[in-house]
């Protein structure tokens, strides 16, 4: 049994918000453009009609692009921990080694490492890094004694996070290749590379999720979509595979092999919410959480396997329980201010629990717990980029209606004074993500230097508030979503603080999607756009989408094979309704994105231009889905504010 056990998640999207701030209405003239510029290479960024950004500007933004927090890794084994921070371009691990002590950074990349998962023993840590945001990430392994770094991963190779066998000997992960929508499960010596054999020739997006105590049995997760998943264990010297209640059409989330031979699970199984629970072996199951109507999210199993830390997605916020295995006694984690904790992990004597917490006005930071007393102890303490945190605004949630009868949860940061403010909407990706309110230099930044109310609703499809309200934008109900969009503009002329008549839309992936969708449905509600590695044609996004990739997507959108799914995605494509895109748009690409190409922004790029609309265009050379080097987070941020003072007419 592993003291972690790792989730299989989708690939969702990441979450990305919008921007626009206070002025006189858009200019008309500010909506075509005639002679557009040619494209200007600036390092690693291509870009069209992007303007230099003058010092003022980068300056005022630059403190909050250095805001910088901290999250919680794992417990080092000599009483320290692992954190994973920025003090460069990118994110790497760093050592901590006592509560608000220096920190020690340890791996010196040019690629994000956002992750590390410590060796039984102590002495070493696992790792990954891709190149340039392809996703292609490769394994390693770092000796804390002696700093060598192993790579134990095939280059060429996509590969999942490494999961320690509990005498710390071997890990076990899956890989696949470029086209290959299926994954193998290896197993290796990760200071042996050598070592290296494959243990299952997988099916779909399988994965390790724990080890048997005697590391004969892997349990396994198949991720099929957000509402179906399958558990199996694998006898990893026969090569054996068993399905774990093979009749059920339900979702699990990870899972732990107890030394009974029970299974400890999430799943929705019987349920809106996802519950925590134990199925026996002879299928008998247990339900500890079922009279909590929230999902619990996050948790992790004591080494001893007598208390599950978990946490609770109470409308995006996320509260800490402990669970007596025993008698399911649920009690109260310790007292924390409003916000998300995340990242659970036990200490290896079972008597602290690391996590990360995100306040709604804080940075991230690493926090622990002892499981007796409650009693806390802080292990970082984020960098507010010189600002002070106690200016900075707490969001409100609340919920608008739409046409169709329903309450939609969204929340929303309002700027200082009467207003009326103009309005960004960030729309979320996924498209199961939810937005959750916890820190965001962004949203602080638009509210606070930009005087942008900022609206961030979860619409229908979204996570976090049961399993029939998750489906409810599936297949041929796709642009039930978007409708949520109109009825938020709705509702916002109905706030006399807000200015309906200068809202900017705002979002990633398929959140981008829904920014171009809203722009076609809603144009002439809205100022403008700004859509981030945003899918522009279902069609084409998953004929050129990454192999691994593609059958998790269609069980979402919906199969473009079949006629009549084919002919709805023409009837909602961007491209194909991009002569209604009237207002000036902004769109922002990774050239290496491998879940949505950069054919998908470069297309729909083309097809505006023919309208003689306004345009911007940013691509990173050396990004994938989304910016994750601080250059070009700034890069980006100071052109979305440039974009949105042309056409908000804004300070």
């Amino acid at each position: 049994m592993t003291r972690r056990p790792a989730l299989l998640v989708s690939a969702l999207a990441l979450a990305l918000a919008g921007c626009a701030q206070t002025g006189a209405a858009p200019d008309a003239a500010l909506t075509t453009q005639q002679e557009p510029s040619p494209r200007v290479t600036r390092g690693n960024l291509v870009t069209e009609n992007v303007p230099t950004a003058p010092i003022e500007l980068k300056e005022r933004l630059q403190r909050y692009e250095n805001v910088r927090g901290h999250s919680f890794q794992d417990w080092t084994g000599d009483g320290g921990i692992l954190i994973a921070t920025r003090f460069g371009n990118v994110n790497q691990i760093h050592e901590v080694r006592f509560p608000l002590g220096a920190r020690r950074q340890l791996t010196f990349y040019t690629e994000t490492v956002g992750s590390a998962d410590v060796s039984p023993s102590g002495g070493a840590f696992l790792f990954g890094k891709d190149r340039g945001g392809d996703e292609y990430f490769q394994s390693y392994l770092f000796n804390l004694g002696t700093g060598d770094v192993t790579q134990f991963s095939e280059q060429g190779s996509r590969n999942g996070s490494g999961l320690w066998a509990d005498d710390g000997s071997v890990v076990a992960w899956a890989r696949t290749t470029a086209g290959d929508p299926n994954n193998d499960i290896l197993v290796a010596n990760p200071a042996d590379p050598e070592s290296r054999r494959v243990v299952l020739e997988g099916e779909g997006a399988i994965g390790p999720v724990d080890w048997s105590a005697d590391g004969s049995t892997l349990l396994l997760q198949r991720y099929i979509s957000i509402a179906k998943s399958r558990l199996f264990k694998l006898d990893v010297a026969s090569g054996t595979l068993t399905e774990i209640n093979p009749d059920d059409d339900v979702a699990y989330s990870g899972g732990a092999l107890l030394a009974d031979g029970s299974v400890l699970t999430v799943t929705d199984k019987g349920s809106e919410f996802a519950n925590l629970v134990r199925i026996a072996p002879d299928g008998t199951t247990t339900t500890y959480t079922g009279d909590i109507d929230w999902d619990v999210s996050d948790w992790t199993l004591s080494p001893d396997e007598t208390t599950v830390a978990f946490t609770l997605n109470e409308g995006g916020l996320g509260t800490i329980r402990l669970l007596d295995v025993a008698s399911g006694h649920v009690r109260p984690g310790p007292t924390l201010p409003v916000g998300i904790a995340s990242g659970l992990t036990f200490s290896p004597s079972g008597t602290q629990l690391g996590f990360t917490f995100n306040g709604a006005t804080s940075p991230a930071d690493a926090w622990s717990f002892d499981i007796a007393t409650l009693n806390l102890t802080r292990w970082t303490e984020a960098e507010t980029g010189g600002l002070n945190a106690a200016n900075f605004l707490t969001p409100e949630i609340f919920s608008y209606p739409n046409t169709d009868g329903m309450d939609i949860p969204a929340f929303i940061y309002r700027p200082k004074g009467a207003g009326p403010h103009p309005v960004i909407v960030s729309i979320h990706g996924g498209p199961e993500s939810q937005s959750r309110p916890g820190f965001s230099s962004t949203y602080q930044y638009w509210a606070k230097e930009l005087g942008l109310a900022v609206v961030v609703p979860n619409v229908r499809g979204s996570s976090g508030y049961g399993k029939t309200y998750v489906s409810l934008d599936n297949g041929l109900n796709r642009k039930k979503s978007v409708e949520d969009i109109g009825a938020l503009l709705d509702w916002i002329a109905t706030q006399p603080d807000l200015d309906a008549g200068r809202v900017v839309v705002h979002g990633g992936s398929y959140g981008g999607y829904m920014v171009l969708a809203s722009m076609i449905d809603y144009g002439d509600r809205l100022a403008g756009g700004v859509n981030i590695v945003g899918i522009s044609d279902f069609k084409t996004f998953l004929e050129n989408t990454e192999g691994y990739r593609v059958d998790l997507r269609r069980e979402e959108y919906g199969d473009e094979r079949d006629p009549v799914v084919a002919a709805f995605f023409d009837e909602i494509s961007p491209l194909k309704n991009a002569h209604k895109i009237t207002k000036p748009l902004f769109i922002i690409q990774g050239y290496n994105d491998p879940r949505v190409p950069y054919t998908e922004a470069e297309q729909i790029l083309a097809a505006v231009k023919a309208n003689g609309v306004m345009h911007w265009f940013m691509m990173a050379m050396d990004e994938g889905h989304g910016f994750r080097k601080l250059s070009n987070r700034e890069a980006q941020r100071e052109a979305e504010t440039l974009f949105l003072q042309e056409i908000l007419g804004v300070n």
